[in-house]
Order: C-alpha cells, then sequence, then structure tokens
C-alpha cells in the first residue's frame, strides 16, 4: 500500500509518516508539502531509519505522487490558537483546503483510493472531500473523533492507574466543542465503569472536560499534537492496509446512523481497504443520544454557513 501525505514537512504529517514507518505495514511513504524542502528533510530523516524499521520505500515529491497513491491523508492546515475552537479554524482553512482538493483532482485518484482527512476543523472537511472528490463517500474518511477517544480512554487509566490498553470508551460526534462521551458503554478489563474502584461522577466530569481541552492543552505546552495523532493516523491507515475492518470512531458523511443524515461526523465504523465498510448504531442512553444529535445540529449549522459563501 503506498500512502502520500500532503503536509508531511509539519509536525502532525512527520508523526504520521514515523508511526506508518514504525509500524512496518505499508509498502511505500511519500511526502508533500508547500514547502519542499521540509517534505524533504523528513523524509530523508524517515529513510534514515529504514535499516532498522522496515523494507519501505520513503521518498518526498509533488502531486504526481497522488496518482498513483492507495490512501492520501491531508494534515495540511493552519494550527488552531491555543484559545481558539477548531470550528473558528473554518474561515482561514476551508480556501486552504479546497484548493489542495483541486490539485489532487487534477492529478488524479485511482478509482479504489481511499482519502483521510486529518486537517481541522475535520468533520467539515471531510465533508466538503467527500462532495467535492470524484469518489464513493466511503472512500472519504476524517480522523474524527478517533484521537479524543485515545485521549479518553488514556486520561481515564491514568486516573484510575489501569493499564491504557485495558480501558474501552468512546468518544462521537463532532472533533470539537459538542463531542459526545460514551459514558453508557465504558469499562476497564471488561468491568463497568461505573462500578470500577475510583470511579465517580465528578471524576467523570473532570475527565472528560481534560479530554476536550487536551488539544489546546498540548498546543499551549508544546506547540502542537504530534505522537498521539501520529498514532492515531496509523491506527485508520493499518486497519485499511490489512482490511480488518476495526471499528473506530471515524467521521464519515452520514445517511441515517442515529437518524443524522447530510452531514459528516463520528460515529463507531467499520474501516477496511476501502474505507468505511459499515456504521454500527451502539446502544447510548438517551442523554447520550441527544447531545449526538445536538452534534449534528451544530456542524449542520456551520456547514450552513460554508456552503453559503462557496
Amino acid at each position: 500500500m503506498k500512502i502520500s501525505i500532503i503536509g508531511g514537512g509539519g509536525l502532525v504529517g512527520s508523526c504520521a509518516g514515523f508511526a506508518l514507518q514504525a509500524g512496518g505495514l505499508v509498502r511505500e511513504i511519500a511526502m508533500l508539502d508547500v514547502n519542499r524542502e521540509a517534505a524533504e528533510g523528513q523524509a530523508l530523516d524517515l529513510l534514515h531509519g529504514a535499516s532498522v524499521a522496515a523494507d519501505q520505500v520513503i521518498r518526498a515529491g509533488g502531486y504526481e505522487q497522488v496518482a498513483t497513491s492507495d490512501c492520501v491523508c491531508i494534515t495540511a492546515g493552519l494550527r488552531r490558537k491555543p484559545d481558539e475552537s477548531r470550528l473558528d479554524l473554518i474561515n482561514r482553512n476551508v480556501d486552504l483546503f479546497l484548493s489542495i482538493l483541486g490539485e489532487m483532482s487534477q492529478a488524479g485518484l485511482k478509482k479504489d483510493a481511499t482519502v483521510l482527512v486529518v486537517s481541522n476543523p475535520v468533520d467539515i472537511l471531510t465533508y466538503l472531500a467527500a462532495q467535492r472528490l470524484d469518489l464513493p463517500p466511503a472512500q472519504v474518511l476524517g480522523l474524527g473523533t478517533l484521537l479524543d477517544t485515545l485521549r479518553f480512554r488514556s486520561l481515564i487509566a491514568d486516573y484510575l492507574k489501569a493499564p491504557p490498553t485495558q480501558v474501552s470508551a468512546l468518544i462521537l460526534g463532532e472533533h470539537g466543542d459538542s463531542m459526545v462521551p460514551v459514558w453508557s458503554s465504558a469499562t476497564v478489563a471488561g468491568l463497568p465503569l461505573e462500578k470500577y474502584p475510583g470511579f465517580s461522577p465528578h471524576a467523570a466530569a473532570e475527565l472528560f472536560n481534560r479530554t476536550k481541552g487536551s488539544g489546546a492543552e498540548v498546543i499551549k505546552k508544546k506547540g502542537g499534537a504530534g505522537f498521539a495523532v501520529g498514532l492515531a493516523i496509523a491506527e485508520v491507515i493499518h486497519a485499511m492496509a490489512l482490511d480488518s475492518r476495526r471499528v473506530l470512531p471515524v467521521s464519515t458523511l452520514q445517511e441515517g446512523c442515529y437518524g443524522v443524515r447530510d452531514v459528516a461526523f463520528s460515529v463507531p465504523t467499520e474501516v477496511g481497504r476501502h474505507g468505511a465498510a459499515a456504521r454500527h448504531e451502539v446502544e447510548l442512553w438517551p442523554k447520550e443520544a441527544q447531545a449526538l444529535r445536538n452534534s449534528a445540529g451544530v456542524l449542520r449549522q456551520t456547514l450552513e454557513t460554508v456552503l453559503a459563501g462557496r
């Protein structure tokens, strides 16, 4: 499988490249960036470690790489400021994103290619990509709330002093302020979270608030997220590479799941070689289902603003 990373010269793109190299499942990684020298530098750095990682082709290039890629991962974008909502980025990032889609279309995409949108606001941009690229909508995914979910699980584990890999919990909806924590199905080692020693409603509120503010916290302290988002990207791409149909909370164009249509946001989604193979409605508490519908409404309002000007 060949992966092209648009924005490969930046922090997120380079961390994605490293996670994919360390994973060793993809055959070729191409780093693309408006700053060609930065992309070349990242590709060279990855190449230097190739002999102890995996037998992969690693290169830098331009949009000509897109035409032979099995998956195109778009990480390019302007950074969110510490006190800025992800949705506030829309006015600064949509034009850039549409120009990237134009370049991709001009270069040509394989009919069975998948596109993974990471740039923010990811749900809005995923919707635009699904609408404007000449691909079936199921082949266009957004990273969505997968990163939020990984943060959520890790923070729960840290609080409870539990093994992080044994924590199962989901964040659904928007990758942003209206994200929805799904406490109803959260477990630690198969035990309901609400019955796990040390857990309480107060802890739940604290953990979710920390999760929701994690992006801004990382930006404030180190300038931007990199390692965790790189691992999240690799999780999705590896599911495609192996056609494993792993169920992940990624963003796709919704066609009725939880009664939501014509908006892109995250629900439990089977990810395989050709993108979203299926979507699942896990049972939610009534207040969680209502919050999910509210999240869709928030995104719909933003989309209407974006589409009105384009």
